[in-house]
């Protein structure tokens, strides 16, 4: 969570207004939500054995704060976006069953907690379409470009066998992961447009997909509110901490274009 603050601070101070002679022909839009996330799919460490999340571990949906910034850039300098999403979920359950993950295995009969968070950071690069919204009269813009997306996750599980001893396995890892961008905004009216946003990549043994839609409503001055569903989707044998799990929901957002 504390690299949730770093990046919600920088969104903050990203969206104050600035003097146009010290940032020339720059376009800024910045928005602040909340994101109801249901998750699905399994996550295993070092073991055969899937925990699935919503059968054996029992997680519930949860709402998180989330937040972006984008930044249109002047001449040919690509245009820059910022998203922080984070996500974290923990619950208490019992199984019937034995489960290894790591170096423990979860006994059956005895309760035990287990922990997944999987922050998500982007940060992407992008251009839109030349002389396409001046063509269409600012109804119809595409953007392309790339994107990088860290994710900071950890999975962990506690159980108590023996009245006063623990028994706790976690698996913490940081991957930069390159994907592609598309985004395209449809305005039928002024005050109103219609945005989906993809982000993708596949090798070797990962596939994650990201996909946002998107009905933004200008209210007073520069001022904005949104209503949207996004949807997180990965599969990935790469990394120590395996796992296939989606994510998917509503969500509801604030912001400012200036």
């Amino acid at each position: 969570m504390k690299h949730a603050a770093l990046i919600m601070s920088l969104i903050a101070l990203l969206a104050l207004p600035v003097p146009l002679s010290a940032m020339p022909a720059i376009d800024i839009e910045a928005a602040v939500g909340g994101w109801r996330q249901s998750p699905g799919g399994y996550f295993s460490y070092d073991s055969d054995d899937r925990l699935d999340i919503e059968s054996l571990l029992d997680y519930d949906d949860e709402t998180r704060l989330f937040g972006r910034v984008k930044i249109g850039m002047p001449l040919v300098i690509p245009n820059i976006y910022l998203m922080a999403s984070p996500m974290e979920f923990k619950e208490t359950a019992i199984t019937d069953d034995f489960y290894e993950f790591g170096d423990i295995v979860i006994t059956p009969g005895f309760k035990f907690q287990s922990k997944l968070v999987l922050d998500q950071y982007d940060v992407g690069l992008y251009y839109d379409i030349p002389l396409l919204e001046t063509a269409t009269l600012n109804r119809l813009n595409i953007e392309l470009g790339l994107n990088a997306r860290i994710y900071d996750a950890e999975a962990s599980v506690t159980q108590k066998t023996v009245p006063g001893i623990d028994v706790r396995e976690s698996e913490q890892e940081t991957v930069l992961v390159p994907m592609v961008y598309l985004g395209v905004c449809v305005r039928p009216i002024e005050r109103l447009a219609l945005e989906g946003e993809f982000r993708g990549m596949s090798y070797s043994d990962s596939d994650l997909y990201s996909l946002i839609g998107r009905v933004k409503v200008k209210a007073i001055g520069p001022f904005f509110g949104a209503a949207g569903y996004r949807y997180e989707a990965g599969e990935s044998h790469d990394w120590d901490l395996e796992f296939d799990v989606d994510f998917a929901g509503p969500f509801l957002e604030a912001g400012v274009e200036f």
